[in-house]
């Protein structure tokens, strides 16, 4: 695909054209691309645990997060309701000398390691299979296609595309490198491994690992590596189920396009019914896939079930 830089309108109505899997799996659908991760893929999934090593995917979820206040994102505030004070003091009322704590987390659902949801982008006012945004997402939720549908489904084949070490310096993509298709292939072949339909795509840039080093900087929505908006009918084809990045935005900053914002996921989410993730820690399963040379796992990444949510904070498990 190639792009003119000056008319983004267009690139995204050819591409949601080209790549809409609307009516795919019926005009009732609230699952998206996750309907090609079956049984079989589940039972493929779980046959690549050999060693038994389980790596964390999720990032802290703590005050010391890269929010910096665009569109009321903040970073967790963690609030401890009764301490080991309160129980020390006598001042919980509760017989016996026994005591406790509580606490309490108030925070944006997608501040942290997260799923996008299929209501959290539209295009023209359109959800995910052609439905009305305004109908759809309202002041209740996401009447429809609410994250808690995806609860039990999201376990299966992980594969690692660590475009990083396959194609950058050191480990690390530069701010504003376009990930194209040719590159995704080049890094799968260079590993040694496929990817096949179903499959949960993990695509790791280094960037995560370059600001824990120079501190947070512009990662919560400043410039960073990511997928270029050519790779829509890679995603399309490809027939994955789900896709995530160690950036806050899935695909490349700036965007390539004048005035633009954000284009791929105008149509991944809407059009495909593709679940994205962001801001995962890919790094010691980078590390590890390194070493033993092995960039398939078995995943799971289920999210929380919040009723009517359009994004979901998780800790993803990947296990070799």
């Amino acid at each position: 695909m190639k792009l003119d830089r000056h008319d983004p309108e267009g690139a995204v109505a050819q591409a949601a054209k080209a790549c809409s899997n609307w009516g795919r799996w019926g005009k009732d659908d609230r699952l998206g691309t996750l309907n090609f991760l079956d049984e079989a893929k589940r039972v493929q999934g779980a046959a690549l645990v050999r060693r038994g090593a389980s790596f964390s995917l999720a990032q802290p979820f703590d005050m010391n997060g890269p929010q910096r206040g665009w569109r009321r994102r903040t970073n967790p505030v963690h609030t401890m309701l009764d301490t080991g004070a309160d129980a020390a003091l006598g001042t919980q009322g509760l017989p016996h000398g026994i005591g406790g704590a509580d606490d309490v987390v108030s925070m944006p659902l997608q501040c942290s390691t997260q799923w996008d949801g299929l209501g959290h982008i539209f295009d023209h006012g359109k959800a995910w299979n052609g439905r009305d945004a305004a109908t759809t997402v309202t002041s209740d939720g996401d009447l429809v296609t609410g994250i808690e549908h995806m609860a039990a489904h999201i376990v299966g084949r992980g594969v690692l595309l660590d475009v990083g070490r396959a194609i950058g310096h050191d480990g690390e993509l530069q701010d504003g490198f376009a990930i194209t298709t040719a590159h995704l292939e080049e890094t799968a072949l260079a590993q040694g491994v496929s990817v096949e339909r179903g499959d949960i795509v993990l695509v790791r840039t280094g960037q995560l690992a370059r600001v824990r080093r120079d501190g947070w900087g512009e990662y919560a929505g400043g410039p960073a590596p990511g997928l270029s908006f050519t790779t829509a009918d890679w995603l399309h084809r490809s027939e994955i189920a789900a896709i995530a990045t160690d950036t806050w935005g899935f695909e490349v900053r700036p965007n390539e396009f004048e005035g633009a914002f954000q284009p791929l996921h105008q149509v991944v989410i809407p059009h495909l019914g593709l679940l994205v993730g962001e801001m995962w820690d890919l790094e010691a399963l980078g590390e590890d896939c390194a070493a033993d040379g092995v960039y398939e796992f078995f995943l799971a990444a289920p999210p929380l079930p919040i009723t009517g949510a359009v994004g979901s904070p998780i800790n993803p498990l990947a296990i070799k």
